[in-house]
């Protein structure tokens, strides 16, 4: 692992930081791919509505660009972009002149089987629900205490991801994904106004659909609607896609067009 801080190698930070102390800041996780960054400007344009959302003024975007392609030293690499408020006197209440922290941390890429991708993945359902709070809905911010709660729910090997709800019943997402499911024929994903985080892949796996003449459908998905899906994708930055061989115990069929999406994928 490297870690750049404010420019600067080292893992050092400063025991006041915002980010450290409360979650006041955001994050984006970056695949590498043939020693670029993939979707970079994307990630870029999530962190900037992120920051307008909350009131946290971003370094340069040119800095954070040069940052991130200074990390990219080889093929296959996870970066790892956080942006905090910075260091700030004790209390909730925002400095009026924040100095942001930056962090980029590049790890290595993660090892999944091969499978995951060809034969499928299987899906449940985690009992830790989402808040609804339209302010920070779709913007990635540092609070993932509901995604750590959810994920600590099951054991490796017993699944590979679970689903979470809001408080309402609706399906919103994976602990580390956006969802896909194929109703009546036709994709359908989660609205997103209230909570859940609008992901990099999920926008690039719609844009793709769209651009095959089959535009996904954006809505509120209860969880009963799940009975009617006849099969799911999952997505995210690092993974791209992953077709659900079975979902609560129910066998699915693979949909070809999330191989078709990979593929795709791999030639960007």
């Amino acid at each position: 692992m490297r870690v750049l801080v404010n420019g600067r190698e080292g893992e050092r930070l400063d025991p006041s930081d915002r980010g450290l102390q409360y979650g006041d800041g955001l994050f984006e996780t970056i695949a590498v791919q043939s020693g670029q960054p993939r979707f970079l400007e994307w990630h870029l344009e999530r962190l900037a509505e992120g920051a307008l959302r909350l009131g946290l003024p971003l370094p340069p975007r040119t800095l954070l660009r040069a940052e991130i392609l200074a990390m990219c030293t080889e093929d296959r690499r996870v970066i790892k972009l956080i942006v905090t408020r910075g260091g700030s006197a004790r209390g909730y209440r925002p400095p009026g002149h924040p100095e942001p922290t930056r962090i980029v941390v590049a790890w290595p890429w993660p090892t999944w089987p091969q499978a995951f991708w060809s034969e499928g993945v299987r899906l449940g359902c985690c009992h830790t629900r989402l808040g609804r709070n339209p302010a920070l809905a779709g913007i990635k911010h540092l609070n993932r205490l509901e995604q750590v709660l959810a994920r600590a729910e099951w054991d490796d090997g017993y699944m590979e991801e679970g689903l979470m709800q809001d408080e309402l019943g609706h399906v919103i997402s994976g602990t580390q994904s956006n969802l896909f499911a194929k109703i009546a024929g036709r994709w359908v994903t989660p609205s997103l106004d209230q909570c859940g985080v609008a992901g990099i892949m999920r926008r690039a796996f719609r844009a793709w659909s769209a651009d095959q003449g089959d535009p996904v459908i954006e809505r509120p998905l209860p969880a009963a609607a799940l009975a009617e899906a006849s099969a799911f994708a999952l997505t995210n930055a690092l993974i791209g896609a992953w077709p659900v061989r079975e979902f609560a115990g129910r066998g699915l069929a693979l949909d070809q067009t999330v191989a078709q999406f990979n593929a795709w994928l791999a030639r960007q």
